[in-house]
């Protein structure tokens, strides 16, 4: 991709509306000084003093995030938080964000706050080191009154948005913002809107999820097709073209360190290797970072083969982030992209 079409996609960014249905969750990081480790005089066991808080949305709210970072004009996050303390941090944190409005985003005593809280040993010339995540999570079913209002929230914002993201998060199906019933909303709205670009992934697989651009790893597409992971690039552009034509809809697979691949229901197929590491990475976040560019370079008039190649440049801006869910700017993409020309 030469500079003017490089410019001609991405200035189109601030026109666009998206929205982003799903699991919000709040990444609450606790850096900690090893130097100022006690023992606890009740325990006997380690302290591990904390110095420093720093929170930010996660889960869906990475992909928002990422959206931020590539100046997405108007953003609309579509999920819930609870009536707790991680809620009020969440809901702060995202209206604070540029571009985004939360009059779609609920507060609920019905639900408490998914929160990822994540130590980092913090030590002077070495990368963070993350110790066990202490999760939050909801374990009973989405209330029908919770869903009713994201469904309200999702056909209201239908009309107004350029593209949709769905993004779920959660372990136990049913549980999070992505139910059975909010996937029908969005059916209907893939009918009523064949134009309308939108673009799923979920960690449980998507299996069932209606007519709309499909993203997973190697091993969900081996899953959703009865089998085993595809081996290598030739396997995997296949059993992605198979998907998509199966489907009707586009494919994108993210194949870690061999890049990603896209496959169109016609059979066509695009494929970018990864780019070379720099250094120390970090690949919390990349998956998400290649949702983000892939649903907005789409929006804005890419062709699948161009943004993979955005997709592909922004996720190697963010494995490179350490200690952190990574995100990267338009200025970003352009350098490593500068680079590898």
């Amino acid at each position: 991709m030469n500079a003017d079409r490089f410019h001609q996609i991405t200035s189109g960014y601030p026109r666009l509306s998206i929205a982003v249905l799903g699991d919000f969750c709040l990444d609450r990081y606790l850096e900690i000084d090893p130097s100022r480790q006690e023992t606890s005089l009740e325990t006997g066991l380690p302290v591990h003093n904390v110095m420093r808080v720093r929170s930010q949305p996660g889960g869906a709210g990475t992909v928002l995030n990422n959206l931020v970072a590539l100046g997405v004009g108007e953003l609309l996050p579509i999920g819930f938080a609870g009536n707790d303390g991680e809620g009020f941090e969440l809901d702060r944190a995202l209206g604070e964000m540029s571009g985004v409005l939360i009059e779609s985003f609920l507060r609920t005593p019905l639900r408490r706050t998914f929160t990822y809280c994540k130590p980092l040993v913090i030590e002077t010339g070495s990368a963070p080191r993350e110790l066990n995540r202490l999760d939050s999570k909801n374990w009973t079913p989405t209330p029908p009154e919770v869903e009713e209002r994201l469904i309200a929230a999702v056909r209201k914002c239908a009309p107004r948005i350029d593209a949709l993201v769905i993004l779920d998060q959660v372990d136990q199906a049913e549980t999070g913002v992505v139910t059975r019933r909010v996937l029908d909303a969005v059916a209907e709205i893939a009918r009523q809107r064949p134009e309308l670009r939108i673009l799923a992934d979920s960690r449980r697989g998507l299996r069932g999820f209606p007519a709309v651009s499909l993203k997973m790893n190697r091993s969900e597409l081996g899953a959703l097709l009865g089998g085993e992971p595809p081996a290598g690039v030739e396997q995997t552009r296949s059993a992605a073209i198979r998907l998509a034509r199966q489907h009707g809809r586009d494919v994108f697979v993210t194949l870690a360190e061999d890049g990603l691949l896209g496959a169109e229901p016609t059979g066509a197929a695009s494929y970018w290797p990864a780019l070379p590491v720099r250094g120390e990475i970090d690949i919390v976040g990349a998956g998400d970072s290649v949702t983000a560019n892939l649903a907005t370079a789409l929006a804005a008039g890419a062709s699948m083969d161009e943004a993979l190649e955005l997709a592909r440049a922004a996720s190697s801006v963010v494995i490179h982030q350490l200690g952190t869910t990574g995100t990267a700017s338009v200025g970003q993409i352009a350098e490593v992209m500068a680079m590898k020309a």
